[in-house]
């Protein structure tokens, strides 16, 4: 997924967009309260996680101005405040969770998961589709009890497409899902990984609406 970092101390931003990366996101990273609210106003983002203590603004007037201005994606407050107050008043303004600084990336990267299901109206980590379970805790797909291999962005644009099954996706929309500032994309990069994809699930199973952009169909949907 695509998820906004917010986080002014550059040694523990870089680290955290480092590790989230490597978990197969992709992380825009945003040092100010007002940097984040133009993030959010020019890009699509899953997640936001929200540095209580930014340049700018107060955490959770930030938090609020996000909530007021219709961003309805997760919010996790990452902030080195821990007193019990503070946890329920970020609640209460609406994010999603909360984790106190110093953590622990992994769990870092379960409560992501966690907000973001919630904010997308799942209640598991699998999501299922005929023969094909993509576990998005393991980060692993398996097709008819076996499994396939699929590099990161594979398994993204295979997760927004079952995430939005019966609804087309555009080569816009899945590029801004799977790449963050400065990353190169190439022209053809989402036909290469949807080929891709094809040759290991079967042709059959994306379907291609010319002009538009790509789909998985509903169950049940006519052919």
């Amino acid at each position: 997924m695509r998820i906004l970092l917010t986080e002014d101390d550059p040694q523990l931003g870089r680290a955290t967009q480092i590790g989230l990366e490597q978990d197969g996101h992709a992380v825009d990273w945003v040092t100010s309260a007002e940097h984040m609210h133009t993030a959010v106003r020019l890009h699509d983002y899953a997640c936001v996680l929200l540095d209580l203590g930014l340049p700018g603004q107060d955490g959770m007037a930030a938090l609020a101005r996000l909530r007021g201005g219709g961003y309805d994606g997760a919010v996790l407050i990452v902030t080195a405040r821990d007193q019990v107050p503070d946890r329920i008043a970020g609640l209460d303004a609406g994010a999603d969770d909360f984790l106190v600084k110093p953590f622990d990336l992994d769990e870092l990267a379960a409560r992501i998961r966690s907000a973001s299901r919630r904010a997308a109206g799942r209640v598991r980590e699998r999501l299922v589709h005929g023969d094909l379970v993509l576990d998005l805790a393991e980060r692993q797909v398996m097709q008819d009890n076996r499994p396939v291999a699929l590099s990161v962005k594979e398994f993204r644009i295979l997760q927004m497409l079952l995430e939005n099954r019966g609804r087309v996706i555009s080569r816009e929309q899945l590029e801004r899902n799977l790449y963050g500032w400065g990353e190169e994309v190439e022209s053809n990069a989402v036909q290469v990984h949807i080929h891709h994809l094809r040759k290991k699930l079967g042709r059959s199973l994306i379907r291609t609406v010319h002009a538009v952009g790509y789909c998985i169909d509903a169950p049940g949907a006519p052919a």
